[in-house]
C-alpha cells in the first residue's frame, strides 16, 4: 500500500529521489515518508532451568509454541514493551537482563524483532486466553516433544550459549534525555 497524502500537512504526496532512492515526499512542507517499520520484542525468561513459553490462540502460528512477545507502542520503550508482553500474555513478572539477539526481516513493513533474556521475579504462568490459550515453563528435553516454532528454538539456544553476554541496559552520563534507552555489551578493563 502506498502513502498518498502528507501525514503533516494533508497535501497530496509525490515521488521524489532522495538519497538514490523513490521515496514519497511533500512538496510543500518537504516531509519524507521513509518507509514502514515494525519493532517486535520477545522473551526469554528461564525458572529452575526451564524456559516460559506460550502457544499462540491466533493466526499467524495458531497452536506453535513460541516465546512471549509482541510489539512496541510509538510511546514506549523496547524493555518496557517486554516486560509487559510478558505479563500481559502470561501473569509472569520478569524484568529485562539483557539483550540477547535480533533479527532483521525486510519486507512490506521492514521488522526489527530484539530478542532479550528476563530475570524471573513472580507469578505463575497463566495464559490470557485472547493471543495465548496455553502456558507453561518447559525443559530444553520437553521442548523437543512439542510445535515449538524454529526462531524460538534458536533464540532458546543463543540464549543458552551466550555465558551470560549480551547488551545490557546501560545509564549513561553522558545521553541524559529521558527518551533515551541505551544499551551496551560489558567488556573487561585493564584492572579486571
Amino acid at each position: 500500500m502506498s502513502i498518498n497524502f502528507c501525514v503533516a500537512c494533508g497535501h497530496a504526496l509525490v515521488t521524489k529521489e532522495i538519497g538514490g532512492v523513490p521515496r514519497r515526499a511533500c512538496p510543500v512542507c518537504d516531509f519524507v515518508h521513509w518507509g514502514n517499520y515494525s519493532i517486535g520484542v520477545g522473551a526469554l525468561v528461564v525458572r529452575e532451568n526451564r524456559i516460559l513459553l506460550v502457544r499462540r490462540a491466533q493466526d499467524p502460528g495458531r497452536g506453535v509454541w513460541t516465546n512471549p512477545g509482541g510489539y512496541t507502542e510509538q510511546l514506549e520503550s523496547i524493555h518496557h514493551t517486554v516486560e509487559r508482553e510478558v505479563f500481559e500474555e502470561t501473569g509472569v513478572t520478569a524484568k529485562v537482563d539483557r539483550v540477547v539477539a535480533l533479527r532483521d526481516q525486510p519486507r512490506q513493513v521492514h521488522n526489527l524483532y530484539v530478542a532479550f533474556s528476563l530475570r524471573y521475579e513472580h507469578g505463575e504462568p497463566r495464559a490470557d486466553g485472547v493471543e495465548v490459550d496455553d502456558v507453561g515453563f518447559f525443559t530444553v528435553d520437553e521442548m523437543e516433544g512439542m510445535n515449538v516454532a524454529g526462531l524460538t528454538r534458536w533464540l532458546v539456544e543463543v540464549s543458552r550459549t551466550s555465558d551470560g553476554h549480551g547488551l545490557s541496559l546501560d545509564h549513561s552520563k553522558y545521553v541524559t534525555s529521558d527518551q533515551n534507552w541505551l544499551f551496551r555489551a560489558h567488556c573487561g578493563t585493564a584492572s579486571e
